[in-house]
This record gives C-alpha cells, sequence and structure tokens, in this order.
C-alpha cells in the first residue's frame, strides 16, 4: 500500500466519520476475497497490514509433518525450522505467501469495488443512528420533488419525505421552497435511513417556539400544552418560572417582533398565546383567548360553564367552533359556553354552546 492510499485512508476517516482500523479491517478483507478468487484457493489464509507502513502481508497457516503431501496446508519439519526454530512436528505456523506479481493489480481493483462498498453501508450506518438521535427534533430541507407519495427534501446527506397524512392541507408546496420540518421517525432500509417528516405535528410550533424565544431556551419560560388544527390556528399554553416576566407577552414580543418568525414558517397560521394556571378554571378561561370571559363555573368533574358577554359569544365559539374546540384539547376540560343574559333569562330558546373531548374524539 503506499503512502498515498495512507493519506486517503485517514481523509477518509476525517470527511465520513469511520475509524481507521474499520477501513483497515475492510481492506484487508477486500484482499483476502481478491487473492481467494485469483487463486481458488480454499486454504486457511489471512490478511495483515501494517498499521504504520501499510505494508501488506499475506500469511497461511499450514501444519508441521515429516514428510509433505498437501503443499496448500503442510510444510516439511526443515523449511518449518527456518521460519521458527523452535517448531515441532503436529505444529500449525503460520507462513508468508509471496503472490505473483499481477496479484497488485487484481488486488487493487476487487479491494477498491469492495471498500466502496463497505465505505457506503458504514456511511449508511452512521446516517441512520445520527438521525436516530434527532426524532422529535426540526431540521430545515429544500423540496426537490412532489409524487402522489409524498413531499421529498433534501436534508443535507440524506432524503426526507412528509408523507401525505402529514402534510399541511392548506400548504402549497413547490420545488425549491425551503421548509422546517419535524422529525417524526427514522427507518432503516438498504438504500439508506428513511427520514419521515412532519408539518402537521403539534411539536412543530412548540420546537420552533423553542428556536425562537430565549427564555424558553433557557428554562425560564415553559411550554405547558399545545393545541394545534394544522394551517388554522394553534393554543399554546405557557407559563413563567419568574412572577416578574409575562409569558404571553415574552413570547409574543412588541409588535409581535417574537411570534412573526414562527407564524411565517407556518404560512400565516394563526397563533393564540395562552397564559397557563395551576387553577384549571382561570386556565379554562385564559384558553378561550381572544374572546373575553366573565366567570367561569365549575359543573362537574373537569367540566365547566363560561359566561360571556353577547358580543363575545362568536368570538369565544370560534368560526364553526373553532376557538372552543382548540380550548377543550388544550385543557381536557368540557366547555359549556353562555352569554350572561341567557343565564339570567333561563329560556330554552336561547342557544347554549357546549364543546367536548367526546365530541372532539367523534
Amino acid at each position: 500500500m503506499t503512502d498515498n492510499l495512507l493519506l486517503m485512508l485517514k481523509q477518509i476517516e476525517k470527511e465520513k466519520g469511520i475509524s481507521i482500523e474499520s477501513l483497515f479491517s475492510f481492506l484487508e478483507a477486500a484482499l483476502l476475497s481478491a487473492y481467494r478468487k485469483q487463486y481458488g484457493t480454499t486454504q486457511n489464509v489471512s490478511v495483515i497490514i501494517d498499521r504504520n507502513n501499510g505494508d501488506i502481508h499475506i500469511y497461511a497457516k499450514k501444519s508441521v509433518v515429516e514428510k509433505v503431501e498437501n503443499n496448500a496446508i503442510e510444510i516439511g519439519l526443515e523449511d518449518a525450522l527456518k521460519v521458527n526454530p523452535e517448531v515441532k512436528v503436529g505444529d500449525v505456523i503460520d507462513i508468508e505467501i509471496i503472490p505473483s506479481a499481477n496479484f497488485g493489480r487484481f488486488a487493487y481493483q476487487t479491494a477498491k469495488q469492495v471498500i466502496t462498498q463497505k465505505l457506503e453501508e458504514a456511511e449508511k450506518t452512521i446516517l441512520y443512528e445520527e438521525f436516530s438521535k434527532r426524532i422529535g427534533e426540526i431540521t430545515r430541507g429544500t423540496i426537490y420533488r412532489i409524487d402522489k407519495k409524498g413531499v421529498y427534501l433534501d436534508l443535507g446527506r440524506v432524503e426526507g419525505v412528509i408523507p401525505p397524512y402529514e402534510q399541511v392541507d392548506r400548504e402549497n408546496y413547490k420545488v425549491g421552497d425551503k421548509l422546517v420540518v419535524y422529525i417524526l421517525k427514522v427507518i432503516r432500509k438498504s438504500q439508506g435511513p428513511e427520514i419521515t417528516c412532519s408539518r402537521s405535528h403539534p411539536n412543530l410550533v412548540k420546537k420552533l417556539f423553542e428556536l425562537e424565544i430565549p427564555e424558553i431556551q433557557n428554562g425560564i419560560v415553559v411550554i405547558k400544552g399545545i393545541a394545534r388544527e394544522p394551517g388554522i390556528r394553534t393554543k399554546i399554553a405557557v407559563a413563567s418560572k419568574d412572577s416578574k416576566i409575562d409569558p404571553a407577552g415574552t413570547c409574543i414580543g412588541a409588535k409581535g417582533i417574537r411570534i412573526q418568525p414562527i407564524v411565517r414558517e407556518l404560512k400565516k397560521e394563526k397563533i393564540d398565546v395562552i397564559v397557563w394556571n395551576e387553577d384549571p378554571l382561570i386556565f379554562v378561561g385564559n384558553a378561550l383567548n381572544p374572546a373575553s370571559v366573565i366567570k367561569v363555573e365549575q359543573t362537574g368533574e373537569k367540566s365547566a360553564r363560561v359566561l360571556v358577554a353577547k358580543d363575545q359569544l362568536p368570538l369565544a365559539i370560534g368560526k364553526e367552533g373553532q376557538n372552543v374546540r382548540l380550548a377543550v384539547k388544550l385543557t381536557g376540560w368540557k366547555i359549556d359556553i353562555k352569554t350572561e343574559e341567557e343565564r339570567l333569562e333561563k329560556t330554552e330558546e336561547n342557544r347554549t354552546f357546549v364543546y367536548s373531548l367526546q365530541e372532539e374524539e367523534k
């Protein structure tokens, strides 16, 4: 092996993250395979590469005998003593083999093929292990292909796919678009790891907040819950460990400067930042933001009646029940919304809006 090849192995170690010892092992296996192919031998042959200078040594194990009947697996005592003066009949010793001159070229071609294959396999394993550790994180990719099976992303050294069920209906995907995606799962496949990504998962919003809001990164502000209807609206509950810090205001920023990058990344999906409270009734009232709530009363286990002014009823319910539906998801409570007038009049003509988790499951 030349010094240039040794340099190449060191470069592969640096760039691919594959240890040089593994590369030596791959090469030894390749040379052994090349030798057996050329000479058609089944004898117990081994190939050893000197780690310091790259010299190649090929050895065959041979039994020491008085009379040689099979040169491939036996060696006479007289010849064996030249190799090891302490050897005796019945011992097995390693005898170095000097292959023919044309073996070098044949060995190089075979070794090149095997090493290329082994490098590809090793790199796939490294990528699989790397991305397996990143499940639950977000990454940025560029769309390079779209078909019925999904939106395919260039994630650098690997390909990611957003299957139809993880896409957002209201988003218009185009080749060349850059997207932040949530890494949902990683599957080992022969062609390399398959990275399943999501644009609809609630944790995509959570990770974007963690990325954009320093107080969340350092643990001063904590995300307590998320309810999301992808592409339409998200409610995210936050709390502060410092009484002097307003968690909602911190996340939104002056004139929305902090939350706007998140909204842009989510293609203008609406985001309500809700202040979490350990008192579930206060939390239920907060969850109906942007509606103003007059009063919240507990009517049963995880069941509450919310009173609002008449002009706040549409906001509390939201378009097609969206606001109260997300509030129910966020709090885990059944919510019965009434106007103050309805509560006072108690007539059957007045409509009461009730939404529960059971309805959501339907």
